[in-house]
């Protein structure tokens, strides 16, 4: 069985699937590779996936961008519903906004004042173009009133590079990607994009408690195969993947690094997804974010 993800190892998503991996393969008995392809804001994964055979072995580690991207993208050669099966939704994470330690701000007030008075000079970076990190930014820019140019990157990893290096200003990326980033005193976080503080970062304040409201956005991890799919093996891999979840030892790793676990059915996911399509589509006109 192959697990396709979207971006460059050592980001979220990489992290999220190595770690559903592992587990699966002692549930199903099987060996499980996770396949990095990184580039396009993940749609040349997702159209990888699409076009595969329908039979349960290759399948795709999807995360929001499978959302955002029907909206924000012009062109593309699949759909995001119809040409894949949800088979189950595992996790979620909230953003930080991360900046360059040597900048002189460590409030999101300051952060914004700063911007203020540089217009036009900031750039952000993100894992690419439609994931929730650009998309963090350029709501961010609207709650904000700043000016900020976005600069998309090939995951995760080398996005934080680019704000640790000072190529980029600021970002929003997962805490999964950039906990011990923080911890080391390479970057700096001054807000989570959550409606509440996270218990694996208990000390970073929310956005709207550093008065910008409406800046609740979450990254989350799902599961999905091509369409045609027969429901028995999608149900199987359903199964499999909440008894993952459900393992404590999984559970409690995911919660350490950021990421709250789920558990959900087939049914609940496809709902979800079109729930998120909708919920995206309003941000991405808002932020006139599309790409041809």
């Amino acid at each position: 069985m192959k697990i396709v993800v979207g971006y460059t190892p050592g980001g979220g998503n990489d992290v999220a699937a190595r770690l559903l991996a592992k587990e699966l393969a002692n549930i199903l008995h099987g060996n499980i590779v996770v396949e990095n392809r990184p580039g396009a804001g993940t749609n040349i994964a997702a159209s990888y996936v699409a076009r595969s055979a329908p039979d349960g072995y290759t399948l795709s580690l999807s995360s929001t961008a499978l959302a955002v991207n029907k909206s924000l993208y012009r062109h593309l050669d699949y759909d995001a519903v119809k040409d894949f099966e949800p088979v189950a939704i595992f996790a979620e994470a909230p953003n930080l906004l991360l900046i360059n330690p040597k900048l002189p701000v460590k409030s999101v007030a300051e952060f914004i004042d700063y911007a203020k008075k540089h217009p036009g000079k900031l750039n952000f970076s993100s894992a690419g173009s439609g994931s929730t990190q650009h998309l963090s930014g350029e709501l961010f820019k609207i709650k904000a009133g700043i000016q900020a140019t976005h600069v998309p990157y090939k995951g995760s990893a080398p996005a934080l590079t680019a704000v640790i290096s000072g190529e980029a200003d600021f970002s929003f990326i997962n805490i999964p990607s950039s906990k011990q980033l923080i911890e080391s005193g390479q970057i700096r976080a001054l807000a989570i994009t959550a409606a509440k503080r996270f218990p694996a970062v208990p000390d970073i304040p929310t956005m709207a408690e550093q008065g910008v409201a409406g800046m609740e956005v979450a990254t989350w991890y799902s599961i999905v195969a091509p369409a045609g799919t027969p429901k028995p093996i999608v149900d199987k891999l359903n199964k499999a993947i909440n008894q993952a979840m459900e393992e404590p030892a999984l559970r409690q790793r995911f919660i350490d690094l950021g990421m709250a676990p789920m558990a959900e059915s087939p049914a609940f996911f496809k709902k979800y997804l079109a729930d998120e399509i909708a919920r995206w589509r309003v941000i991405v006109q808002q932020s006139h974010a599309v790409v041809d």
